[in-house]
């Protein structure tokens, strides 16, 4: 664009709602200072992950999660650097434990200003290989506490104007096989992601989706443990994955979820972000 003072002249030159654009002082702040981001399933993997990138950019991140060791583990690794976060240890398949989660929050830091659903798990409830009984049990485990979360995070979340982000899975649009519960869920997450999205229009609050694909974590390592030949198996998947032939990062995802959050993404809702290298809507001919 020229010399330094031309950028400078260009900034004086471009007026912005009644002001002036200065290129120089121009940055992605996410404004998320201070806010109090709830995220389930938080200890481990993603979860984690977004938890970090919450307080990478100085907002206060509360996760709940039934691994008590790790949690705490996190937490402490926070406070040691000086980072202002809470654990809370619960089974959140128990909407009683998601009643008190959010007072919980509201007591300590008597506001939230946005609700990740994270929590899931692909428990490999098929249709063949199933009953109805684990059927059910699939969908308390991956799907019924969001909404339990968001129906009694959502006062504080009125209040606040505040945001919410579910966790999908690519599985609820490509479908996978023997995984009826866990798919069932992932597919509804996405239609309450829209639903939820214009009832609260009249509220301010904004709800998206992010949908991961392949992302390796420790759940994810479990999963593959139980291929004869793991290393194989991954190295097939890795293949089939368009861009830079790699998994997704944990913190790619998180990226994307406190996005979402922030101010910066503030005129959007209803959405469905994929995050997986292309690998659910490309052509894998292409590669």
């Amino acid at each position: 664009m020229g010399e330094p003072s031309e950028v400078a002249s260009l900034a004086v030159a471009y007026p912005v709602d009644g002001g002036f654009f200065n290129l120089r002082g121009y940055s992605m702040d996410l404004q998320l200072k201070g806010k109090v981001v709830l995220v389930t399933g938080g200890a481990k993997g993603i979860g984690a992950a977004i938890v970090r990138a919450c307080a990478a950019e100085s907002a206060i991140p509360v996760f709940l999660d039934r691994d008590a060791e790790a949690g705490q583990q996190l937490q402490s690794t926070l406070r040691s650097s000086g980072v202002q976060g809470e654990f809370i240890a619960g089974e959140i398949t128990a909407p009683e434990t998601c009643r008190q989660t959010v007072e919980q929050v509201l007591q300590k830091f008597g506001r939230l200003d946005a609700l990740v659903n994270n929590v899931g798990a692909n428990d490999h409830v098929g249709l063949e290989h199933g009953t109805p009984e684990r059927f059910v049990a699939s969908l308390e485990l991956n799907l019924v506490h969001y909404y339990a979360m968001a129906h009694y995070a959502l006062p504080a979340l009125q209040q606040s104007q505040g945001s919410i982000v579910n966790l999908s899975s690519k599985t609820a649009v490509t479908g996978q096989g023997g995984t009826s519960g866990y798919v069932a869920s992932k597919a509804a997450i996405l239609g309450l992601t829209r639903e939820w999205a214009a009832e609260l229009l009249p509220l301010g609050i904004r709800v998206n989706a992010v949908i991961p694909a392949e992302v390796m974590t420790a759940l994810y390592r479990q999963w593959l443990s139980g291929f004869p030949n793991p290393e194989e198996k991954l190295a097939a998947i890795i293949s089939k994955i368009p861009l830079g032939k790699r998994m997704t990062k944990p913190e790619e995802i998180a990226d994307t979820v406190i996005f979402l959050l922030s101010e910066r993404a503030s005129h959007i809702t209803g959405q469905h972000v994929f995050v997986d290298g292309g690998y659910t809507h490309l052509d894998r001919a292409l590669t």
